[in-house]
């Protein structure tokens, strides 16, 4: 018989995240190559549209390789978690964290993405972020690349597009695997894989404008990810012959959609949009194309380029769990109108009159994180892990002190409904609340768009002292932590 739950399992892992290329800075340190990130310039834009839409053009990258004393590039520096990774992770340890979910920075261990050794300094410094974390008892979580490709694989073969992407990224999936077997439990070899449709440059590397399939957008976006799963597939095969006991998954961008109206049209588009988000786990975790994606490509003229055995090591080489982002809902209608988009999402929808909106115009829906818990388990039927989940919002400090009652709000709501799920019947592993520290915006390259629970002294121009704040947030998560989510006051 079924016992129901009654809140969060005694092995819940409580925690926070971030991007190697948001927090490390130190871009050329150490022998580190530059990456996608490095090449992407400050823009001030405080409610753009074009938040997520991070391209950089051909005539860009060149320029920028050429002289980048006209541009901010904010991801370059960070906020010094190269340096002050003792002291960052010692107050994540003050909070509690169970789970510290970090990425890899591909560059860093192989500057080029195509030399034939790794870089011992880079590997020695995550040797020594893990010494740090094992230290405190805090669990690592390792994204193995968060939109950080090596800039040269960008200019050799136009990153993902190219199916010899995956050659490189398993010969680093190879060496970060045997150099930290034992050491890393919680695996997932990309961020986010559907943000290829939204931004190809941020996702694979690939610019759209010198592609070879640039007549069709759809089918640079569909043929790159092609190559992401084969190398997602991979990695998890290569992941468990040299780590049987470790756990590797898949992680999205968790786009949940509601139907703007009661219309058919409408909720026929909501049911499309969805399709479209769950195909990513329906190849890593299901292991095959499903069938409504082929008419979609049909449809947009799609003919995806596979060599034989692709079908084969996707059936072979599914995910343990799925791993997502959550930040708001979305909304789909079969007509949309023009001038009543939510400026913030990641994907033009519909504004929902029934929600409110952060600093940056992100529809706030705590209720609908418990929706897109059961859909997904309900569909899936694998473990769950919220990887990123928390809100952006202006912060001051005020006699040394950083007030953040709104941060704090908006996660107790998230958590309230995490519970539910779980006493609803699914099986969550973790949560790590994005940026929990401040860090470079991914969307915006913005110091001012904050996240954390520790305020960084840095502004949206690199000035600042780095100076890390416990803001009033940071003392309620360590609440939340060790009452394992009962105490929300």
């Amino acid at each position: 018989m079924f016992k129901v739950k009654n809140g969060f399992p005694e092995n819940f892992l409580w925690g926070g995240a971030t991007a190697a290329s948001q927090v490390e800075g130190a871009y050329d340190v150490d022998g580190k190559g530059l990456s996608t990130s490095d090449m992407v310039p400050y823009k001030p834009m405080e409610h753009s549209n074009d938040n997520m839409k991070i391209e950089v053009t051909s005539e860009q990258l060149k320029a920028y390789l050429e002289d980048d004393s006209k541009e901010y590039f904010p991801k370059r520096k960070g906020v010094d978690f190269y340096h002050r990774y003792k002291e960052d992770i010692a107050l994540f340890a003050e909070m509690g964290f169970k789970v510290y979910r970090l990425s890899i920075a591909w560059p860093r261990i192989f500057p080029n993405g195509d030399d034939k050794e790794p870089n011992e300094a880079g590997l020695a410094f995550y040797d020594k972020v893990f010494d740090e974390l094992e230290k405190y008892g805090i669990e690592p979580f390792v994204t193995m690349t968060h939109y950080e490709m090596p800039i040269n694989l960008v200019l050799k073969y136009n990153g993902f597009e190219s199916r010899q992407a995956i050659d490189d990224y398993l010969r680093f999936a190879k060496v970060i695997f045997k150099r930290y077997k034992g050491r890393v439990k919680y695996w997932a070899p990309f961020n986010e894989l559907n943000m290829m449709l939204t931004s190809p440059y941020t996702c694979g590397g690939v610019i759209s404008d010198v592609s070879k399939y640039k007549d069709n957008e759809y089918q640079i976006k569909y043929q790159a990810t092609h190559h992401q799963l084969i190398a997602s597939a991979l990695a998890t095969k290569l992941c468990r012959e040299i780590m049987p006991d470790a756990k590797i998954g898949c992680m999205i961008a968790r786009l949940e959609t509601y139907a703007a109206t009661s219309k058919p049209e409408d909720q026929l588009q909501a049911l499309l949009d969805e399709q479209l988000n769950v195909f990513y786990p329906e190849v890593l975790i299901n292991g095959k194309y499903p069938n409504y994606i082929w008419r979609y490509f049909k449809e947009k003229g799609i003919n995806i380029e596979m060599e034989p055995g692709d079908e084969e090591i996707l059936r072979e080489n599914t995910g343990d769990f799925i791993a997502f982002s959550y930040y708001m809902t979305y909304m789909a209608t079969a007509n949309p109108e023009p001038g009543v988009q939510v400026s913030g999402n990641l994907v033009g929808t519909s504004q929902n009159p029934h929600l409110e909106l952060t600093d940056w115009d992100w529809p706030i829906d705590p209720i609908g994180l418990r929706i897109t818990l059961n859909r997904l388990y309900d569909r899936f039927k694998v473990p769950l892990f919220i990887v990123e989940n928390g809100l952006g919002a202006h912060d001051k400090v005020e006699d040394g002190k950083v007030h953040d009652p709104y941060r704090i709000d908006y996660l107790r709501r998230h958590i309230e409904q995490m519970k539910e799920a779980i006493i609803d019947g699914v099986d969550l592993i973790g949560y790590t609340t994005w940026g929990c520290i401040d860090l470079v915006s991914c969307g915006t390259s913005q110091m001012s768009k904050r996240y954390g629970f520790i305020y960084v002294d840095q502004d949206d121009h690199g000035n600042g002292t780095l100076e890390r704040i416990r803001k009033d947030s940071f003392y309620w998560y360590k609440k939340v932590i060790q009452s394992n989510g009962e105490d929300l006051e």
